[in-house]
């Protein structure tokens, strides 16, 4: 496959990443197709027990409308669950993880703003703080990575590695490092506070946070059965937690993308032409608006040997 032309190999790429969209796609349609026809029936069911044990006490229509109401308050992350006492979404602590959600693109739940003025700055806040955001965790990350590699540059030398099983060493080290502090560790600590959830329900909270998915299913403003001081502890822990976790899950994988493994795959794909220097950088550091400034970064283990 090597004489292969540039536009057939892209070609080869986009048809690829289709089929995994579709396979994808397929295994979901089949994983949760089923439990949500169940949920939708025994939504019916208690629906039509309502109905007939209090239907003669109610107007024509009044418990639809009072289901559309709440509903479209809980697409603005506005519930009529619980007590008058709870914290609000826009006190301090649920309003600076809000803030961090914009600036990490996380986007816990669906807590938006509801006002014009809100909207505007909302938009005006995510123009300005998402380069800020990825200027913060390039720096970091020029300062962190070349500590990674010594380390990893140090094991080699002293266990006499080649340098390709160093760095997928080094590379399968730092994974396992990512996933025990920020993945398994947090989700131990959630599934002990919380105490009504499993813990497979705890990791997919951290993984989805670490990723920054956040499909909204499972959002920080659950446990408010907590102490207020707990709480709201716990909401400033989580806003610490989304920006050292997107820094660790961005050096994990640019890592693992400097494996010699992984650059051969991406120069099958590359054009037969002159290389771009843009192009050898990291996965931050081709972010034009946040290392433009900074220096290059240090060679990789490979590049040493």
């Amino acid at each position: 496959m090597g004489d292969l032309r540039p536009w057939a190999r892209y070609g080869l790429l986009v048809v690829g990443h289709l089929l995994v969209l579709g396979l994808g796609a397929a295994m979901f349609q089949a994983l949760e197709g089923p439990p949500t026809r169940q949920l939708q029936a025994k939504l019916r069911a208690e629906l039509a027990t309502f109905q007939a044990d209090y239907g003669a006490c109610l107007p024509p229509g009044a418990l639809e409308g009072l289901l559309g109401t709440a509903l479209a308050a809980q697409a603005h992350g506005v519930s009529s669950l619980g007590n008058g006492s709870e914290a609000g979404n826009w006190d301090l602590p649920s309003a600076l993880l809000f803030t961090a959600g914009i600036i990490t693109t996380t986007g816990y739940g669906n807590t938006a703003p509801l006002s014009s003025g809100g909207k505007v700055f909302c938009m005006v806040y995510a123009t300005l703080g998402l380069p800020a955001s990825l200027a913060l965790v390039a720096v970091l990350r020029h300062y962190l990575l070349p500590v990674l590699s010594r380390l990893g540059d140090w094991a080699a030398v002293r266990c006499q590695l080649a340098p390709a099983r160093a760095a997928l060493l080094q590379a399968a080290g730092l994974g396992l490092l990512v996933s025990s502090i920020f993945l398994l560790l947090p989700a131990l600590v959630l599934w002990q506070l919380q105490g009504d959830g499993s813990l497979l329900r705890a990791i997919y909270f951290c993984f989805y946070s670490l990723t920054t998915i956040s499909f909204g299913d499972l959002l920080p403003g659950h446990g408010r059965g907590l102490h207020p001081a707990i709480y709201h502890f716990g909401q400033l822990a989580l806003l610490g937690y989304m920006l050292l976790g997107l820094l660790a899950m961005l050096l994990a994988v640019e890592t693992l993308v400097e494996l010699p493994q992984v650059r051969a795959i991406v120069r099958f794909f590359e054009s037969s032409g002159p290389s771009i220097s843009e192009d050898q950088g990291g996965i931050v550091g081709q972010d034009g608006l946040a290392l433009s400034t900074l220096p290059p970064a240090a060679p990789s283990l490979e590049q040493a040997c």
